[in-house]
């Protein structure tokens, strides 16, 4: 498999192609008979996101009660896998990456999608269209970095793990595989091997990189100007220059990583119609748009309207996206359970 695959806005991630009011629960949340949605999903502004401007304008509207089952993605994942053996598990959706829908396709914990269900589906970008996860926004992992902090703008990967700047350097917990591929191109390797980012993100571990567990405790660390660059979806650099942060974002010269965000069925999902309602409704046209006004994600679906000038912000241009790259979905789920034991026990001790 080539690694270093350049790609279109039409033909993001189709390296997946084999995939061919709102409440919250801390703890584990159980699904029930129809009415009811349990949603597996991230905190945070993503969480956030959802119930305004999916569950409470479409779904809540409609009569449904939706429920969100808040956890970091491994730790869910892992509940998917533990209750693959019940008759019915706890959820009816869950929000994932698409290298982590992959994975859970290949485990055979969820469903395949039947896209006659799903009136919204005629609008759905083919590369969105996986067989067991439907794509609901895409961005790139992009360059960040503070002028005030970082005067001479970074161009690559390369220019952003560089060692010298020490604490100045800052990346996230949560996005343990993103950050280690980053890495791995910034040290000039392939994203076959992570090894190279690894032994990388060591050295600038050495020099005081700082580690924030959640996006938008990076957020607020770049905000109160702790640190001056790092990694983030560009999509959310937006979100952050709205919200009056001083940070620019930069394309890589070695290529951004395409970063789709959707959610799959578990087979066992308690209740079927109410997982079909749920993609359906994030599929809309009214959530699709405001999730690209309020986040900066792009649209998965071709009816959405947004404004020129916000396309360009959280757009890529033609050169851009042919070196937008895919990353190595049998590779990263061969080796994720290792990479989160390094980085737990090992990059963060």
């Amino acid at each position: 498999m080539t690694m270093k695959h350049p790609i279109t806005r039409r033909t993001i991630l189709t390296g997946a192609a084999a995939l061919a009011g709102a409440s919250v629960l801390p703890g584990a949340a159980s699904a029930q008979s129809k009415g009811r949605i349990v949603v597996g999903t991230w905190g945070g502004d993503y969480a956030r996101l959802l119930h305004k401007n999916i569950d409470e304008p479409i779904l809540i509207k409609d009569g449904w009660e939706v429920v969100q089952d808040q956890a970091g993605d491994p730790e869910r994942r892992s509940k998917m896998l533990a209750e693959q053996r019940l008759p019915h598990g706890t959820t009816d959706v869950q929000g994932l990456s698409a290298v982590n829908m992959d994975q859970m396709r290949g485990a055979g914990v969820t469903a395949e999608i039947d896209y006659s269900r799903l009136k919204n589906a005629q609008y759905l970008m083919p590369a969105m269209k996986y067989t067991h996860g439907v794509g609901h926004i895409y961005s790139g992992k992009v360059g960040v970095y503070n002028p005030k902090i970082i005067p001479a703008a970074p161009t690559s990967y390369k220019d952003i793990f560089d060692p010298k700047h020490g604490d100045k350097l800052a990346i996230i917990d949560i996005q343990y595989q993103y950050t280690s591929a980053c890495a791995t191109l910034a040290a000039g390797g392939k994203l076959d091997d992570f090894e190279p980012g690894k032994k990388l993100l060591l050295e600038c571990k050495k020099t005081g990189m700082r580690i924030y567990p959640t996006n938008e405790a990076f957020a607020q660390g770049l905000k109160a100007e702790e640190f001056g660059t790092g990694v983030m979806w560009k999509a959310r650099v937006v979100q952050w220059q709205n919200a009056g942060i001083n940070v620019q974002a930069i394309t890589p010269t070695e290529g951004s990583l395409a970063y789709v965000s959707g959610f799959v069925v578990p087979k066992n999902a308690p209740n079927k119609d109410g997982a079909y309602a749920y993609l359906d409704a994030m599929l809309a046209k009214s959530a699709q748009e405001a999730f690209a006004v309020d986040m900066g994600y792009n649209p998965t679906v071709t009816d959405a309207n947004v404004a020129e000038d916000l396309i360009s912000r959280i757009g890529f241009t033609p050169d851009e996206e042919k070196k937008l790259l895919n990353m190595d979905y049998n590779y990263v789920n061969k080796i994720d359970v290792d990479l989160k034991d390094w980085w737990d026990k090992v990059l963060k001790s």
